[in-house]
């Protein structure tokens, strides 16, 4: 059974609902999403915002801001644990050495960790990163949180396998482009499970659903409902 992620929530711009959104993740609930995913920030005074970007538009860098100095649409992680209660949460940690909010001390990762041990959410979150230290940083809180690598297209697929494995890693997340049949199939010999990410077409979801991932993050959770829902 293939798991569905709706990515960043299920924004919708006909209706005004923003991407990251407590609103998307309710509303990719309502489609029939097993699970969304997610990106956490620290604010100014620690706060875990759920935003992607490092800056928020017309306010300024998420890292220079009080929590109470964000739009009302940035919501924080704990809240977002809540509305997707029941559900599965990818979180990704956004702290990437060629940002300026970057932070050595991986305190995102730490604090992410211990509001995901204070929802109750331990066996229903997953936490994602381009950054290895973030994982490392994850694993080395002993919460048994399992993490996922993400992978970018220029990243050669055996190296990033062994690094997956090297920080204990379940999964690795795949961009479309590098998705096989072969690919898929090493990943899995290496005992991690495959996300892709992004789809956003029925076209691309025919090809990856043809290769055995294991999750599909998508930006149309109708979609992808209804062509794994079918007889």
């Amino acid at each position: 059974m293939v798991a569905v992620q709706a990515h960043r929530g299920s924004p919708d711009l006909v209706t005004g609902v923003r991407e990251n959104t407590l609103e998307a993740f309710a509303r990719a609930r309502a489609l029939g999403a097993g699970g969304v995913e997610l990106d956490v920030r620290v604010t100014a005074d620690g706060g875990l915002a759920v935003h992607h970007d490092p800056v928020v538009e017309g306010y300024g860098p998420v890292h220079r801001l009080a929590t109470t100095a964000l739009p009302p649409h940035v919501p924080m992680l704990a809240d977002a644990l809540d509305v997707c209660n029941g559900m599965v949460v990818n979180v990704e940690i956004k702290n990437l050495p060629t940002e300026q909010a970057f932070d050595p001390s991986e305190r995102c990762a730490a604090d992410v960790v211990a509001a995901v041990v204070e929802a109750g959410a331990t066996d229903s979150v997953l936490v994602s990163s381009f950054w290895s230290g973030a994982l490392g940083a994850v694993r080395a809180t002993g919460s048994g949180i399992p993490t996922g690598l993400l992978v970018l297209p220029s990243y050669d697929l055996a190296d990033a396998v062994a690094a997956a494995l090297d920080l204990g890693c379940a999964a690795v997340h795949l961009p479309v482009p590098m998705v096989t049949a072969a690919a898929v199939s090493s990943v899995h010999a290496a005992g991690l499970q495959v996300a892709v990410w992004t789809v956003a077409d029925q076209d691309t979801l025919d090809v990856v659903l043809a290769t055995g991932v294991d999750t599909v993050i998508t930006d149309d959770v109708a979609m992808a409902r209804r062509t794994l829902d079918r007889p």
